[in-house]
């Protein structure tokens, strides 16, 4: 057992309490066009960033609108609530500057787009506290492809099996653990049907951040 020393965190449902805003923001773009959608729709698009999600909708559910306008459009339905209103996870700050303190590199990969992400980090005071901030846009892949970890691992200059990935999503902490990251699954709402399945599956699962100070692996 040994201290961790490099991270990488999702965002959306990991460091802020977003995922309300994005499931509602994303669906809401469906239901005024009339497009159905399975019940699990949420589990399939939360890894595939905004574009991966315009594309989605355009090729595999049939919204007729351009990829480039359905990312607009969500866009410029999320950009508010993340400039605004979109509050940090119980116990995130502290833990992460707690973590800062002891010499820890703190990364960041998520799918929101750095319209969002940016402006949210930084009214949050969270923003100073990552080496790195990165968009999937920044890879041109997305979370559901092994690639992108590896890619980010080489970028934070350790071992990709050296470094623990935090999300809240069952399909994107698969694919980084398929990729030779260390996984702890983190609890959120969103998420909550899979929470036997993340416990079982990843290295550690936490329901609160203050857990995440007890972690060596």
């Amino acid at each position: 057992m040994s201290p961790i020393k490099n991270y990488l965190f999702d965002f959306d449902g990991t460091l802020v309490d977003s995922m309300p805003v994005f499931c509602g923001v994303t669906l809401r773009v469906l239901d005024e066009n009339g497009i159905s959608y399975e019940k699990d729709i949420i589990k399939t698009i939360t890894p595939l960033g905004i574009l991966g999600v315009s594309k989605y909708y355009h090729e595999v559910l049939g919204l007729s609108k351009p990829v480039e306008e359905i990312a607009q459009l969500i866009c410029d339905y999320m950009y508010e609530e993340y400039l605004l209103r979109i509050p940090a996870k119980k116990n995130v700050s502290r833990v992460l500057r707690k973590l800062k303190e002891g010499g820890a590199n703190l990364n960041v990969l998520t799918a929101s787009p750095h319209l969002t992400l940016d402006p949210c980090l930084k009214r949050l005071g969270l923003y100073d506290l990552f080496t790195n901030v990165w968009s999937c846009d920044d890879f041109g892949t997305t979370k559901a492809d092994p690639e992108i970890y590896r890619r980010a691992a080489e970028k934070i200059g350790a071992p990709v099996s050296e470094i623990l990935f935090l999300d809240d999503n069952f399909n994107a902490d698969k694919t980084a653990k398929e990729a030779g990251m260390k996984v702890c699954a983190v609890y959120d709402a969103s998420s909550e049907e899979y929470i036997e399945e993340m416990k079982t599956h990843f290295d550690r699962f936490i329901y609160d951040f203050s857990e995440l100070l007890e972690i060596e692996l």
